[in-house]
């Protein structure tokens, strides 16, 4: 008998398999969650002990109620609504970066002809409010998010347009996508895949700004894990952003390989590989996982948040990002 046990041991017929804690995960359905995404299909998750459950959300302010609630153990989203749940006295910790500059800002086939060679964007808005006889309508996501704050600060700081000239209309992403297409609203902030998609249809749909030139190191998705989670699971959220670096050279060095995974996550069936691998190589698409490299633009974000009252006061951020596991990730 003994020897039997040896030999079932042997061949892993007698071990039990490890235990894997059930990790509740809110995405956003942008190319910014790429690296959790792969993380999961490459089934680095389950070698750190984590058994990931996917929740869609569309937005990151929709997401800090989930949060708030305790149904959610993994953020993967904006940093800007972060401020938001901490100053609401939600523990949550950010541990890598995923994204920066990923907004773009899109100009619809009726806008983007008055966005021509030598005509800033506030004349442009401006031609086509005197031409049309309305303001652009622009559409992006709620108050607080990444996507309303970096348009406001673009519309506002960068090119100083006339407020008669344009018209914010909050939506979520997917009925932002489907408004641009239809010319439901004159442009949008946007973020890959869509830039890609939507130029796929439609031709005429041009990006007049990256998201260097609407906030400098613009802060995009983040990772951040709640306080509660990371407390008892320490451990295993190390071995989580050791897979998270190794997903954000993956993506680097081989988006063929990787894009299958993002597709199934973010296609819906209907966004294809190809057009899924091509998103991961554009202008638009800024991976880095290193979140020191976000500190000091979230710092200046949550300000002009302040400023245009999206956020009521700033929030120390020290205790909002812990690099200490992507400093030991990064030393292994």
């Amino acid at each position: 008998m003994r020897a039997l046990f040896a030999a079932l041991f042997a061949l892993g017929l007698a071990a039990p398999a490890a235990a894997q804690t059930t990790t509740r995960v809110g995405i956003i359905p942008v190319l910014g969650v790429a690296p959790i995404l792969v993380v999961d299909k490459e089934g680095w998750a389950k070698e750190a002990g984590l058994d990931l459950k996917f929740t869609t959300f569309e937005s990151g302010p929709l997401m800090i109620q989930a949060l708030a609630s305790g149904t959610l153990d993994i953020y993967v989203a904006g940093v800007a609504p972060l401020g938001v749940a901490r100053s609401k006295g939600i523990d949550i910790r950010v541990v890598t970066s995923t994204a920066v500059e990923e907004m773009t800002v899109a100009a619809g086939a009726k806008l983007s002809p008055w966005f021509k060679a030598g005509v800033t964007g506030a004349q442009a808005l401006k031609d086509f409010h005197a031409g049309t006889g309305k303001a652009a309508r622009l559409a992006t996501q709620p108050p607080g998010s990444v996507p309303h704050t970096t348009l406001v600060h673009w519309l506002t700081q960068v090119i100083k347009a006339d407020k008669a000239d344009y018209e914010v209309v909050p939506m979520g992403i997917d009925a932002t996508q489907q408004a641009l297409l239809t010319g439901a609203v004159d442009g949008a902030t946007i973020r890959e895949p869509t830039d890609t998609i939507v130029q796929q249809r439609n031709p005429n749909i041009r990006i007049v700004a990256l998201g260097g030139e609407m906030f400098p190191n613009q802060p995009g998705t983040v990772v951040a894990i709640s306080g509660a989670f990371l407390t008892k699971n320490a451990d295993a959220v190390q071995k989580l952003v050791n897979a998270l670096v190794k997903a954000d050279a993956l993506i680097h060095t081989d988006p063929k390989r990787v894009a299958p995974a993002v597709e199934a996550a973010l296609g819906k069936g209907i966004v294809d590989a190809a057009t899924i691998e091509k998103a991961l190589a554009s202008p638009a698409s800024k991976f880095a996982a290193d979140p020191r490299l976000i500190m000091d633009a979230t710092a200046k974000m949550q300000t002009f948040q302040v400023s245009i009252g999206t956020l009521e006061k700033d929030v120390p951020l020290d205790g909002l990002f812990d690099p200490s596991f992507y400093v030991k990730a990064t030393a292994r």
